[in-house]
């Protein structure tokens, strides 16, 4: 390649140089040789140092990365040269697609000048005026609060049904229903849950009913909703004369 002949112009950045170095020296932007481009890029930021024009770091950045792709370029197995170098060639397809359009708009324009207007003070009234119902603010108010108001306290009243519900043991059940039976002589099963008047209670039945059933303290009869609880009087008498 010719040895490189420049004028000192003003680039907006790296990217916008490199195309300038690869339409000036019909390089392929898919296929750059990087070597030359390099050699080319290199010239034109020593150029930038001889007439003490002010270097950006990007563009100093830009020779490091360009250099290093070439080292790595050099060496026998070379597949992070040829992603980098993929990488390098996505960017200036961007910047140059965005180079385009923005050109496209400006000609739209009439030029970027004649969209730049002189900033105007505005006198903007600060009085709130609307008017909003309870519940629209107490909704805005919960989302703007977010998780830190779901994470306080529950309120006392949460607890209440909880801590107010005595809990009913098996053994009480057990106790109770067989007073029943003993006056009764029978009782249906779903005559027992009915008197539940908590689901503890309802809990502790069932558990009673198995547990009486289990150690034959009771005889269970019939089915379904006439399932009935009757005394196991055979199995009294065992125990007491045992």
């Amino acid at each position: 390649m010719d040895k490189p002949q420049y004028k000192t112009e003003v680039f907006e950045g790296p990217l916008d140089l490199l195309l300038h170095l690869i339409s000036k020296h019909k390089l392929n932007i898919n296929d750059i040789p990087i070597f030359e481009l390099v050699e080319q890029y290199i010239a034109y930021v020593q150029l930038m140092q001889e007439e003490n024009m002010e270097i950006a770091s990007e563009f100093l950045e830009m020779a490091a990365r360009l250099v290093y792709i070439k080292t790595v370029s050099l060496l026998p197995v070379y597949e992070e040269a040829e992603n980098l170098k993929k990488e390098l060639t996505g960017e200036l397809i961007e910047y140059q697609t965005c180079k385009i359009m923005a050109k496209k708009l400006s000609e739209q324009s009439g030029g970027t000048d004649k969209m730049v207007r002189i900033p105007t003070e505005v006198e903007a009234d600060l009085t709130y005026s609307r008017l909003h119902d309870a519940l629209e603010l107490y909704t805005a108010y919960i989302n703007a609060a977010g998780k830190k108001l779901k994470n306080l306290p529950p309120p006392e009243d949460s607890f209440k049904e909880i801590v107010e519900k005595a809990v009913v043991s098996v053994s009480v059940k057990i106790d109770n229903i067989y007073s029943i039976v003993m006056k009764t002589g029978k009782i249906r099963v779903f005559d027992v849950f009915s008197m539940a008047k908590s689901r503890s209670e309802l809990v502790a039945s069932f558990l009673a009913i198995l547990e009486m059933a289990k150690n034959k303290k009771i005889l269970l009869t019939g089915e379904l909703e006439n399932l009935s609880i009757e005394i196991d009087f055979n199995e009294e008498e065992a125990d007491e004369n045992g």
